[in-house]
């Protein structure tokens, strides 16, 4: 692929994983209210901020295009249930206090999109990039293995993302034009939601303050950033390369728990980093060479 094209996807797909890996930094300063009512909140804000970024920048006729093509209609309305799905699974985990499945299913989704790679889009791996794969493979099957148990909702958060962005790649729509397809779809639901809660009818809201007004409508370009970035990165990137960048965001979510939230880092965490950081070494080394696919 041309320099320019692969430079571009390159620090977009960075930008995505940096701002996800660092995005329990600010849903800490919801932390009264919700996960279900944040997540309502996210999909509508995110709806009304990128449809507005796509007025500016001219024409909604994108969006309509995608809507009237049956092909195209069908792509987004899955890349829309799969979201949807991998937010939903994402907010209930933090509520039931599984996070560390959490964290080990975004450390299997590289993994998962580089098969995804391979199988579904014939992309090639040189042999140090399929022992890179194998090395971040053995982290995460001791991180498992340590777990004790088959955790299913990994699985699932990663086989969710990993079709989403697969989906992301292969569809008629562009970054942006997607996203708002994707969230309109969603927000008649989010604003069912909030309008119904029995507790406090308007949600958060109505019952704080502007602190937390500010926090909720800021979710929708919070949101709308890295998903933007990772759209741009999947459509310009080797989906195997992506893959291998993915690891930024769990990264740095292990460090936001271990330093800004205090949470133990475990002899687990330590096997699983020193594994998968030697596979992400061993895998920009091999990009750097001439003769790497």
């Amino acid at each position: 692929m041309p320099a320019p094209r692969a430079s571009a996807g390159l620090w977009a797909g960075v930008g995505a994983y940096g701002l996800w890996g660092v995005l329990a930094l600010y849903w800490k300063l919801l932390d009264h209210v919700s996960p279900s009512e944040i997540l309502a909140h996210r999909v509508f804000w995110c709806f009304l901020f990128s449809l507005l970024v796509l007025r500016a920048r001219g024409t909604l006729q994108p969006v309509l295009d995608i809507l009237r093509d049956p092909k195209a209609r069908r792509a987004v309305a899955l890349a829309t249930l799969l979201i949807g799905a991998n937010w939903f699974l994402f907010i209930w985990a933090v509520a039931e206090r599984r996070v560390t499945e959490v964290s080990l299913g975004y450390y299997m989704n590289p993994i998962l999109n580089v098969v995804l790679g391979a199988v579904v889009l014939g992309e090639r791996l040189s042999r140090a990039r399929k022992v890179a794969v194998v090395l971040a493979g053995l982290g995460v099957a001791a991180f498992t293995i340590g777990l004790g148990y088959v955790p299913w909702l990994s699985l699932v958060l990663a086989g969710t993302f990993g079709f989403y962005g697969l989906v992301r790649k292969t569809a008629a729509a562009g970054p942006l034009v997607g996203l708002v397809i994707e969230t309109m779809l969603l927000s008649p639901l989010a604003v069912l939601y909030v309008l119904l809660l029995p507790e406090t009818p308007g949600g958060a809201i109505a019952a704080h303050g502007w602190g937390t007004t500010a926090l909720l409508l800021l979710a929708g370009p919070v949101t709308a950033a890295p998903l933007l970035l990772f759209a741009t990165a999947a459509r310009k990137l080797p989906y195997s390369t992506l893959g291998m960048l993915q690891y930024i965001a769990p990264t740095l979510q292990l460090a936001c728990a271990v330093w800004a939230f205090r949470e133990p880092f475990t002899p687990r965490h330590a096997v699983t980093f020193a594994f998968v950081w030697l596979g992400v070494g061993l895998y920009a080394w091999s990009a750097r060479r001439p003769s790497s696919t």
